[in-house]
């Protein structure tokens, strides 16, 4: 047989469970009505600013160029601007590859900026210009001396400039570093030909479609040449296989005739010619 529950015995567990939710709609509503009154607070105050602006990544222009882009200053509210809206503004910059935009604690912004990388340059009227990997020719810097970056030569092509600063791109930093000056070279057969003046001395001739692939193993190639004892400063063809010739081999090629070689002042000639040869 069931217990039968009076309602009286009831009426304590009834109460203390009002009692509870009474106060837990008391507790929120309280807390709802602080947090309102502090955010009131904190937008009205001087706490709500913008107190520092961080720029990161800025190699190519300074960090003013980035907060004039902004539109973004200290004392400006930290809650005054899109974030996404900025980032549009930045990424206009045919420089800057991509931007991140994003607040920090509560009085700081930071601006992450990715920037095209700078692989070569290019001489314009006299002027040494940057040239990025995206193809674009960086002319808010004209007084950059061409140190860090090969220099490029007879490139009107702007499509084969192009592709081979894309290639470029692709190589070791170290690699990069080795190459002095790049001239275009292309012939019928080849549109896509050019040569490399590297800063140890050596010529490299090399193909743009490849070129990344192939003078990757530069290095290596120059480490088995002069680990070969004897070598002289050459030729290094990777247009088709992997080859080396020395520029003695590759230039010095006389047909002297007997008489050439008796005449005291031809003889005065060749070794002028010889020299002149050697020293490119």
């Amino acid at each position: 047989m069931d217990k039968v529950i009076d309602i009286e015995e009831r009426i304590p567990t009834l109460r203390q469970k009002r009692r509870r939710r009474t106060n837990f709609k008391f507790i929120t509503l309280l807390l709802l009505f602080f947090l309102t009154l502090f955010l009131l607070l904190y937008f009205q105050s001087p706490y709500s600013d913008i107190k520092k602006i961080n720029i990161k990544g800025s190699k190519l222009v300074g960090e003013e160029v980035y907060l004039e882009q902004a539109n973004l200053k200290i004392g400006n509210s930290m809650w005054g601007f899109q974030a996404d809206e900025v980032e549009k503004k930045i990424k206009q910059q045919h420089w800057v590859k991509d931007v991140q935009v994003t607040r920090k604690w509560l009085t700081t912004v930071e601006i992450k900026v990715e920037e095209w990388q700078k692989v070569a340059y290019i001489s314009i009227d006299n002027e040494f210009y940057p040239m990025l990997e995206n193809g674009e020719i960086f002319k808010e810097a004209s007084k950059l001396e061409p140190v860090d970056a090969p220099l490029f030569l007879e490139f009107e092509d702007e499509k084969l400039r192009k592709k081979l600063l894309k290639e470029l791109a692709k190589l070791d930093p170290t690699v990069l570093a080795l190459i002095s000056q790049i001239n275009a070279t292309p012939t019928s057969s080849d549109p896509y030909s050019i040569t490399l003046f590297m800063n140890d001395g050596y010529e490299v001739r090399a193909e743009i479609t490849s070129l990344s692939d192939k003078l990757k193993f530069y290095p290596s190639i120059i480490a088995q040449i002069e680990s070969a004892g004897g070598y002289e400063k050459g030729i290094i063809d990777i247009e088709v296989g992997s080859y080396y010739r020395s520029y003695q081999d590759e230039y010095v090629q006389l047909d002297l005739t007997t008489d050439e070689i008796d005449s005291n002042t031809d003889g005065e000639q060749e070794v002028i010619a010889d020299e002149e040869i050697i020293s490119q």
